[in-house]
This record gives C-alpha cells, sequence and structure tokens, in this order.
C-alpha cells in the first residue's frame, strides 16, 4: 500500500470520527442495534444453521473425493450436469446467504469449476422452495411466479457468465489442482454410497433443524414442521452410528480440524459484517439504523430505474435471515414500493449480503467479487423493471 493511500485512509478515519453526529439519538440507536443483530443472528442462526454448515464443508473437504466434484461440478463436467446439481443441490437448503457460504467453500476448494460454484452460491438461498411459497402467498402469485423463475435463470447464468469472464484463470486453476487449500482424506474402505449417505443426513438435519412455521394452508409443510425435531433427531442418531461404524478416529479428528479451518476464516469476517449491517439498516422490519427506512421506501416507489438500481443495490448489502424479506416486503409494498422494484430486492436480496460480500471477497478475491456482485445487481434490477412494465 503506497504512503499516500495510507494518509488517505487516514485522512478519511479521522474526519469520520472529528464529524460523526454521535450525540444524535439515531446514531447512537444505530450502535445498539448493530448489536442487537449481530446478537440475533448468534441466537438464531449460528447454532442451527451455521454450525452444522461448516461440518458438512468440513466433510466435503474430507470425506468427498475430488474425483466426484470434477465429474459433476468440474470445469470440464458437462454444462447441463454441472449446473443443474448446483442448482438442485442449492434448492434443498433453506439457508441464508451466510449459511451458504461454508458450503460453497468447500466444493470450490474441492476442485468445482467457478461456475457451478458461483451457481449454487447464488440458489442456496435464493432458490428456497418455502420462501418462493411464501412469497405467493403473501404478496401475491405473480411475484412469487416472477421469483421462482428468476432465481433459477439466475443461477444459470450468473455462472455462466462468471465462468467465461474468468475462463483462462479458472483453466490454470484446474490444471495446478484445486488450491493448496485442499484436503487429502481417504476413504477407509468405505463405499461411495456411505460417504454420500453421510453427507445427506448432515443436510437432513439443516434443513429439518431450521424448518420454519409455515401456514397451516400449507399442507405437507405443516406436515413437516409438526415433525421436524422428531426427524431431525432420527437423523442426528443416524449420523452419530454412520461415525461409530465407518469411520476411523483419525478420520473423524481431520474432519473436525478441517471443520474448525472454515470456521475460523468465515466466522469473524461474518459476524463483522452482521454488525456493520446492523449499524446501516438497523434490524429486519425496524427503523432504527443510520438509514432511515423511510428514505428506502420513498426511493423505490413507482417503476423507475433509480428505483430498481437503489432497490437492487440496497438489496445487495441488506442482511435478510431466511424468510424475513417477505414479511419486510409486505410492509415496503404497503408503504409505497413499487412492484419492480420489489422483485428486484427479491432477486438481489437473500442471495447476498455485507456479511456475504466479504467471506466471498477472501475466497474469490476482489475482481470475481466485484464481478459477481454486478452482475446480481443489473440483472435483478433489469428484471425488476421488466416486471414492472409488465405488471404496472
Amino acid at each position: 500500500m503506497r504512503e499516500r493511500t495510507k494518509l488517505l485512509i487516514l485522512l478519511a478515519v479521522f474526519g469520520v470520527a472529528y464529524f460523526l453526529p454521535i450525540e444524535t439519538p439515531r446514531v447512537q440507536g444505530a450502535f445498539i442495534e448493530g448489536l442487537f443483530l449481530l446478537k440475533d443472528y448468534a441466537r438464531q442462526h449460528v447454532l442451527l444453521c451455521l454450525v452444522p454448515a461448516f461440518f458438512i464443508a468440513g466433510a466435503i473437504g474430507q470425506f468427498v473425493s475430488q474425483g466426484a466434484v470434477m465429474r459433476y461440478l468440474g470445469a470440464k463436467a458437462k454444462k447441463p450436469v454441472a449446473y443443474g446439481v448446483a442448482s438442485v443441490s442449492g434448492t434443498i437448503l433453506a439457508v441464508c446467504s451466510c449459511t451458504v457460504l461454508p458450503l460453497f467453500a468447500g466444493i470450490y476448494k474441492r476442485g468445482a469449476g467457478l461456475g457451478p460454484a458461483i451457481a449454487f452460491l447464488y440458489s442456496g438461498p435464493a432458490i428456497n422452495v418455502l420462501a418462493i411459497i411464501l412469497t405467493a402467498r403473501v404478496l401475491g402469485v405473480q411475484i412469487g411466479l416472477a421469483r421462482a423463475a428468476g432465481a433459477v435463470a439466475f443461477a444459470f447464468v450468473v455462472g455462466l457468465v462468471m465462468a467465461a469472464l474468468f475462463r483462462k484463470e479458472e483453466a490454470a486453476r484446474q490444471v495446478n489442482g484445486p488450491d493448496p487449500f485442499a484436503y487429502a482424506g481417504e476413504e477407509g474402505g468405505r463405499a461411495p454410497w456411505q460417504d454420500a449417505a453421510f453427507l445427506a443426513t448432515m443436510v437432513g438435519i439443516l434443513v429439518f433443524a431450521n424448518w420454519g412455521a409455515p401456514n397451516e394452508a400449507v399442507g405437507v409443510f405443516a406436515m413437516v414442521h409438526r415433525i421436524h425435531w422428531r426427524l431431525t433427531l432420527a437423523l442426528l442418531a443416524a449420523l452419530f452410528w454412520m461415525m461409530w461404524k465407518w469411520y476411523r478416529r483419525e478420520e473423524l479428528t481431520a474432519w473436525v480440524d478441517s471443520t474448525w479451518l472454515f470456521a475460523k476464516q468465515i466466522t469473524p469476517l461474518l459476524f463483522g459484517g452482521i454488525l456493520v449491517s446492523g449499524w446501516l439498516m438497523g434490524r429486519p422490519g425496524l427503523d432504527s439504523g443510520l438509514i432511515p427506512s423511510s428514505w428506502v421506501a420513498t426511493a423505490v416507489g413507482g417503476n423507475g430505474w433509480g428505483a430498481n438500481i437503489l432497490s437492487s443495490v440496497a438489496g445487495a448489502f441488506m442482511y435478510f435471515a431466511t424468510l424475513t424479506e417477505v414479511p419486510i416486503l409486505q410492509t415496503l409494498l404497503g408503504a409505497g414500493m413499487g412492484q419492480g422494484p420489489a422483485l428486484t430486492l427479491l432477486l438481489a436480496g437473500p442471495a447476498l449480503s455485507l456479511p456475504s460480500v466479504l467471506v466471498i471477497n477472501s475466497y474469490l478475491g476482489p475482481r470475481k467479487t466485484i464481478a459477481y456482485i454486478s452482475l446480481v445487481v443489473v440483472m435483478a434490477t433489469v428484471t425488476g423493471w421488466l416486471f414492472g412494465l409488465i405488471t404496472g
């Protein structure tokens, strides 16, 4: 870093410290809101979402063969197979943009191509069956169907464009192997289906432990919710049985070590991003951040380009816990938000957030991260604008 750059950063920090209106109630409240959001995340998402995701990521690195990843998700895999597997895998995970990060890191570091890995990264939080159904019921069938179609298309298009933009770097990465971060776990004489069953069981625990309570009328989803803890405990018992019967002690130790490696890399960035997000926007549904929610509601009325761009950019940096985007949008629509900007926020918001951007940057670097954010923002903006024209 040049000395001039260091001086500019120092002056900027001094300026913020000197002019920060700390005496105003909104600024004082915003700092507390950041801590409240961090506390809410720790209570609602770490134990049941993030911790299982870390263990799944560690298991991918330790027990899934590189050959299997390369066969289905590698850069040389057939595109319909690679992107289809990536999108379907994301669909079954009712996770937020932060919980999907360890899983993305696991398959990317294990050798998945950039395109399929990005498709999985987007599809995990965006193509959420429960969220799409809730969107259709609360916000209307039109916007629910538009969200479903747009999210599926985005997963494919964003992945394909990212792979094309960085094809030379990806070719070099595939030749040199999947990064020094790779794991060298042995199969221990197990059949491939046993490792697959082990991973599937952990995914089932993640899904059922976080199964939200839907509207009473949502048939099978309500039925599953009534027994979701029993399903979770049954899968947990099956997991411990597999660990006892199928895996050696040293393999399990290596799995815990790889899980810890993901946890210590991702958690500090994630928590720091959530804290800043809380300072800026406050907790979802509360007008408590540095940026008043009334400004947002006023700015995203109608279906102009400005409203859609602002909605997309705001969504890309706001943090939405799983399913919370629907009641938030219901409030914003009631305050005058246009249908186009609403869809824009649904397509950009759940898939991105400030915390997830910080973690993605640590794995992909600034160029790929900026490209990914830009693609999501631009595509969400254009799609929302077109939807506003059709429904307006």
